[in-house]
């Protein structure tokens, strides 16, 4: 049913039961309510709710169900599966709280809280959240996806640190699910749980210490990058898991955002994070340091808060293009791909960057009572470009489409739909799990979500 389908005065009946706000098209905030974070993404919903709290989630997903329409969810607007066209978008963004329980070390987080504030309410006593690279990222989404940060080798998924859900589902009603109660929609939040599965209203999460670590960026000229990509797997064959790093080839493009000695130039960067002793970080550093000086040496000792320094990920919102895959070896070949789709000649390059990430550690150690796949895959690739037109978007994803397809015998055929997002993340779904917990994935599915009014996030009724 479009839009026009909702009469004004069932509009008006609905608006009057939330303490949020609902908007539709027509009115002066639609346009902004609609928008997602990247903002490639159009989308036009038939209606917008902003929720205020978990009351106002029932209301609005049984709103939805009586009158027909999807239920999309979006926090910050990160990582949209499907536009949430003709759809009751429920924004989350205004519940954002978070409580700290020192002792415990755990922290309740809202549906709309930013990693951002956790790190911020954490940190004075030495604990951490399992954040990603971006504090600006929600931190519910990044979690119902697996969610990789720089501590995962050392404490493995921010999935695999949650202790409870809050969920509003499809039929709207509330439930608590853990290893106690629901323990299957537990165990399937955990990893397959982004958008298709119900709302999650809260989670509750384990906090690691993490205090002073060692972190940031070595950057080397783009000329080296297959010899430094070479050394990188050398290295990474030997790291502990109190270091979490990265091959970075990076185009910073030539905007005045961008600091002075890096605007319009590309770089061979090694990136990381290593949360034991600086000495022994500084040891790990020396492979680098005493091979060659880099051109800007930007790793030493730093105050975890200050993490988001080490990928400085962009704040606003850009359009933007992505995809992924697992890698088997970063071998000469796989290198060689990386190299000729990231450091072009001539003309402006497709790809803004490429980044691939050690994982293992803990994450392969990491619990089978988890949704996520992939686990013993340790090498993650991920290739981003901007896409500030149209005919832009189409060579974008015809150059990641063809290196994708170089890559192929060099990937295990798995994908990380964190990093995925539109008609890819969608079809490449069953790619995040094992046949078999896809298949678990869908009977979660079929219990509770039978009607799927839940139907813009990852497919899980394999369509």
């Amino acid at each position: 049913m479009s839009h026009h389908g909702i009469p004004a005065n069932v509009r008006q009946s609905l608006a009057a039961r939330l303490r949020g706000v609902a908007t539709a098209p027509g009115d002066t905030d639609y346009d902004t309510d609609r928008a997602a974070w990247n903002l490639a993404v159009d989308q036009h919903p038939a209606l917008v709710v902003r929720a205020a709290d978990d009351t106002d989630v029932v209301v609005a997903v049984r709103f939805a169900a009586e009158h027909g329409l999807g239920v999309a969810v979006q926090a910050t607007g990160h990582g949209v599966a499907r536009p949430a066209d003709d759809a009751l978008l429920l924004l989350t963004a205004a519940m954002d709280g978070v409580q700290v329980d020192t002792a415990a070390r755990t922290a309740r987080i809202e549906a709309g809280a930013q990693w951002g504030t956790v790190l911020e309410k954490a940190a004075p006593d030495g604990l951490a959240p399992l954040l990603g690279s971006s504090p600006g990222v929600g931190a519910v989404g990044y979690t119902l996806g697996g969610g990789l940060g720089w501590l995962a080798r050392r404490y493995g998924l921010a999935a695999d640190s949650v202790r409870s859900f809050g969920v509003v589902t499809a039929d709207g009603q509330r439930v608590r699910a853990s290893a106690q109660e629901n323990q299957e929609l537990f165990w399937g939040l955990r990893g397959g749980g982004a958008g298709s599965l119900g709302v999650v209203t809260a989670m509750e999460v384990g906090l690691f210490p993490a205090n002073q670590v060692y972190g940031g960026n070595l950057l080397y000229p783009a000329d080296l990058a297959r010899e430094v990509a070479t050394r990188y797997a050398e290295w990474i064959a030997l790291a502990p898991d109190e270091l979490t790093s990265s091959l970075v080839l990076m185009n910073f493009p030539p905007f005045d955002m961008v600091p002075e000695p890096l605007r319009g130039r590309s770089f061979a960067i090694v990136r990381g994070c290593h949360s034991g002793s600086a000495e022994d970080a500084e040891e790990q550093l020396r492979f680098w340091r005493d091979w060659r000086q880099p051109q800007i040496d930007l790793f030493g000792p730093m105050p975890f808060s200050a993490v988001a320094t080490i990928s400085n990920d962009p704040v606003d919102p850009i359009p933007g293009g992505t995809t992924t895959e697992w890698l088997r070896a970063l071998d000469r070949e796989a290198i060689d791909t990386i190299v000729d789709h990231t450091c072009t000649v001539g003309g402006p390059p497709p790809v803004m960057m490429t980044e691939v990430r050690h994982i293992g550690g803990a994450v392969s150690r990491g619990g089978s009572d988890a949704a996520y796949g992939n686990r013993g895959a340790s090498l993650l690739l991920e290739a981003v470009g901007a896409i500030p037109t149209p005919e832009a978007k189409e060579a974008l994803h015809a150059h990641l489409a063809q290196m994708r397809e170089r890559l192929r015998p060099h990937t295990t055929g798995g994908a990380y739909l964190n990093f995925l997002e539109g008609a890819e993340k969608v079809a490449r779904t069953r790619e995040g799990f094992t046949l078999e917990d896809y298949r678990r994935l869908q009977g979660l599915k079929h219990q509770y979500d039978p009607q799927d009014l839940f139907r813009y996030g990852i497919d899980l009724v394999g369509r």
